[in-house]
This record gives structure tokens, sequence and C-alpha cells, in this order.
């Protein structure tokens, strides 16, 4: 009886370890990966594609980030589009045909990511400005100032003033999209 016991113990912490270890093997399977955020990007012009840009998800001193692959979301110019992205570099599909202000914008768990970028186009090739909104913000109040200091700039101000919201809307910033980049900056500060 004593020895029937004893086996009946050994097998019952047998069963146990090999159990335990047929759950780790398992659970081993099923990696949890890290999810990938693009907080983020700089769009280039596409080597491959006459007209195109390239999204570059980079870190925060612009590297590129080589381990970014899959499908993300970016609204560009207020559409969104699925982007898929290898190895950190996603092609915008539609043409450029003319200059042009591009507005980008991510939303992942870390917050919203919002570029403005004016393409120019010369030739074939596409050469990328990122547009800072402090710019935006600087220019039109830096004319309303000398406007208001100088009263005899005030025709040349608002004439000024006039070209400048004639060439942003022309190359495809209107008003809402002029806002939202100067409120997604002023976001970012805080």
């Amino acid at each position: 009886m004593f020895k029937l016991a004893s086996v009946t113990k050994l097998y019952n912490m047998l069963k146990r370890i090999y159990l335990t270890i047929a759950v780790l093997i398992a659970l081993s399977q099923f990696g949890w990966a890290d999810t990938i955020n693009i907080n983020h990007f700089v769009i280039k012009d596409n080597p491959f594609g006459q007209s195109q840009i390239a999204i570059v998800a980079t870190d925060s001193l612009n590297n590129p980030m080589q381990n970014v692959n899959g499908l993300f979301t970016f609204a560009v110019n207020g559409f969104e589009q699925e982007l898929t992205f290898n190895k950190g570099v996603a092609f915008y599909p539609p043409k450029i045909e003319k200059s042009i202000f591009l507005y980008l914008r991510h939303n992942n768990d870390a917050g919203t990511h919002a570029m403005l970028y004016y393409v120019y186009k010369h030739d074939d090739k596409l050469s990328p400005f990122h547009v800072s909104w402090g710019w935006l913000l600087v220019i039109p109040l830096s004319l309303v100032l000398l406007g208001y200091l100088f009263k005899r700039f005030i025709i040349i101000a608002a004439i000024i003033f006039i070209i400048f919201l004639y060439f942003n809307h022309h190359n495809g910033l209107s008003f809402p999209t002029f806002f939202s980049s100067i409120i997604d900056g002023l976001k970012s500060m805080f």
C-alpha cells in the first residue's frame, strides 16, 4: 500500500509538470508583438513613380524607421487613404500635376500627428518643403501689425494679405486646412 501511494503521488506530480510544460509551449507560440506607432513622418519625391510622393516613417531625429510594415490610415488634404508601409516607406498613388500644399494627418494611440508640406513641381521632379504652423500664424499677424503701426502701409498690407490668401487657396490650402494646421501645431506645444 505504501508503494502504491508513492507511485500515485509521483504520477500526479509528473502529470502537473507535463501539463505546465505543455501550457508554456503553447503560450510561447502566441507572441504578443509591440504595436508600431508612426509619430513622425516626412514626404519625399518617389524615385519609382513620376510625379508621385513617398511617405517615410521616421523617428524624432528624422531617421527612417525600417521596422514599420503594414497598413496605416492617413488623411491627405482631408481624404482618408490607407497606405501600405514596407520597411518604413509608403507610396502615395495619386500623381501630382502642379505645385500644391499637402496636409498629412495620422491618428494613432499616441495622438494625432499632422504635417503641412508645400510640394514644388519643377520639370519632372517634386521638391517637398515642410511648412511650419508658426509661419502660417506669423505672416498674417505681422501684416496686420505693420498695417496698424504704419497707417500708410494698410493698403499695401491688405494687397499682400490678399496675394497670400490667393496663393494658398490656388495651391490647395483651404481655410479649414489652414486653421487645422495652426490648431494642430498649437496642440503639439502642450
